[in-house]
């Protein structure tokens, strides 16, 4: 039976692997999250089921913070009826004002349209990274949103500090020391800011209560 392009993204959704993390670099702390890595997995799906990707990108100084900032746009066509796309659109980052900025800043955005694209799994269970499972085969339930990694920033941390704070003068400290990492994910990774802002306006909140 002939699939719409609906089912075959669901098909290639449920069968792709799992993105294995990157090695740690020289003064990092977390696996980054690799561009290249993400495209592999993602664009062997794709094609797998008859689907191939496109991305077009805008891009726009923003003076006051120096930097530029790149949206990509991405549009999944099914290779049986060119016709037919799924666009997938607002994905963006921000790049410096060099020779790599722009490079980056698409590659970047382009790494989430992926994400969102395919729902990724993502992360470390071990130093080898997750094994290559279908999405089928896997039976983890979990009660918490999942966190919206950052290659340059290990969120999970900071959401870790921020919920195992005692008291209110530690809560202070654990949000001083990671206000500008905060600041970066605003500018570069907005699921991420809003799921650790959220972490600690519950948890000032309880310790307010005295909780």
């Amino acid at each position: 039976m002939k699939r719409n392009i609906y089912q075959k993204l669901h098909d290639a959704c449920l069968s792709a692997k799992s993105v294995k993390k990157g090695a740690k670099a020289n003064g990092m702390h977390f696996n980054p999250l690799l561009h290249d890595d993400v495209q592999a997995v993602a664009t062997q799906s794709l094609l797998n089921n008859g689907l191939y990707a496109t991305c077009n990108y805008l891009t726009e100084i923003v003076p006051n913070i120096k930097q530029v900032m790149v949206v990509c746009t991405m549009r999944v066509y099914d290779v049986d009826d060119p016709t037919q796309h799924i666009l997938v659109d607002g994905c963006s980052a921000f790049g410096n004002l060099d020779k790599f900025g722009t490079g980056n800043a698409m590659s970047y955005s382009r790494k989430y349209a992926f994400l969102n694209l395919l729902n990724l799994k993502t992360g470390i269970k071990d130093e080898d990274g997750y094994e290559p499972v279908p999405f089928e085969d896997s039976t983890e339930q979990s009660v918490e949103e999942p966190t919206y990694m950052d290659e340059t920033i290990d969120v999970e941390d900071i959401k870790h500090e921020l919920k195992s704070a005692k008291t209110l003068e530690s809560f202070k400290v654990a949000k001083e020391k990671h206000r500008a990492n905060v600041e970066y994910l605003l500018r570069n990774n907005l699921r991420a800011y809003r799921q650790v802002t959220d972490i600690a306006e519950s948890r000032e909140l309880q310790l307010n209560k005295g909780q």
